[in-house]
């Protein structure tokens, strides 16, 4: 008899065991490198999303080199894979073109977007000493770029655009020491690319004060780029707002999410985002607005969602 009810104890522990693990939906979300802001937004959603589904959904973020890998790799995972890239390469990546030239896939068809996360905003910091106000006043001075990130590249691209190139001096100095080189005379500004508020300009803002120049209408035409605004008084000294532009940055899965997952893994996200706000200031630049830089298809699972909180969406994403 005593054995017998052991059995059935066990038999039914074993039951409610299986029920919890079969309840609970494992997601893998990869984003960056470990030492990038991104990466820490990672941490963020998973927190965020444990919490908001009382642990009914776990994610586990993973490393990645970039956007690119992120991508390719969509074509070999699972239901459970989401990730983060821009979405002009994920067209890219669907037309074969630039960096996924002769490495099309069918895959790369069924990637279906979530929701967006901060955007790469570019930063044109000039230190208060330098005088400059605006892009024509950065001739003639000392400007660090950085190498490799987008920034960088970004950078360099608008100093071309707008009439600049070989007319500022360009600062061998590692983008991680642009605080201090700023501080100590050795450079008269720098370019950085991230999410807003920036944790670099924060800190040059507070320790030698800085002015972030804006772009005007025309020259953010010029850079193709989405137009971003960085409210006043973000950084420190700051009293008008900073017209720049970014590179919209999305969480992606693919079509191997079944709809439930996403549905509830974006409403979870939207609903639990000004509590994000209220820990990192960045996830305070995501709003609805940012829904328009979506410009691929939006997986259903979330396109319920937004349907219920009244979100309209395009053609297009649908």
């Amino acid at each position: 008899m005593k054995n017998t009810f052991l059995k059935l104890a066990l038999g039914a522990a074993i039951a409610i065991g299986a029920t919890q693990v079969q309840a609970e939906t494992r997601i893998t979300y990869k984003s960056a490198k470990s030492t990038s802001s991104y990466y820490q937004m990672g941490v963020q959603i998973a927190e965020a999303i444990k919490a908001g589904s009382n642990g009914d959904m776990i994610v586990t973020v993973e490393e990645s080199q970039g956007s690119v890998q992120n991508v390719m790799e969509a074509r070999a995972r699972g239901g459970d894979y989401v990730f983060t890239t821009p979405p002009v390469l994920v067209k890219l990546a669907q037309g074969g073109k630039a960096m996924f030239e002769g490495k099309g896939d069918p895959k790369f068809d069924e990637i279906r977007a979530l929701f967006p996360i901060p955007s790469l905003t570019m930063h044109f910091v000039m230190s208060d000493k330098s005088g400059v106000t605006d892009f024509a006043g950065m001739e003639g001075k000392t400007i660090l770029l950085g190498k490799g990130s987008f920034g960088a590249r970004e950078g360099e691209k608008y100093l071309k655009l707008f009439g600049l190139e070989g007319k500022v001096d360009l600062a061998e100095v590692e983008l991680s020491n642009a605080v201090a080189a700023l501080k100590n005379g050795q450079i008269d500004g720098f370019v950085t690319a991230g999410s807003w508020p920036a944790p670099n300009v924060i800190e040059a803002a507070a320790s030698t004060g800085v002015k972030v120049i804006s772009l005007s209408d025309d020259q953010i035409k010029q850079s193709k780029r989405a137009k971003l605004v960085i409210p006043a008084g973000t950084y420190a000294g700051q009293e008008a707002e900073i017209t720049t532009t970014s590179l919209p940055v999305a969480a992606y899965t693919t079509t191997a999410m079944d709809d439930d997952t996403a549905y509830a893994l974006t409403k979870t996200f939207w609903e639990q985002k000004a509590k994000m706000g209220e820990e990192a200031p960045w996830w305070n630049g995501v709003d609805q607005g940012l829904m328009a830089n979506i410009t691929g298809k939006i997986h259903p699972g979330a396109a319920r969602y937004y349907q219920e909180a009244g979100i309209e969406l395009t053609d297009a994403q649908q």
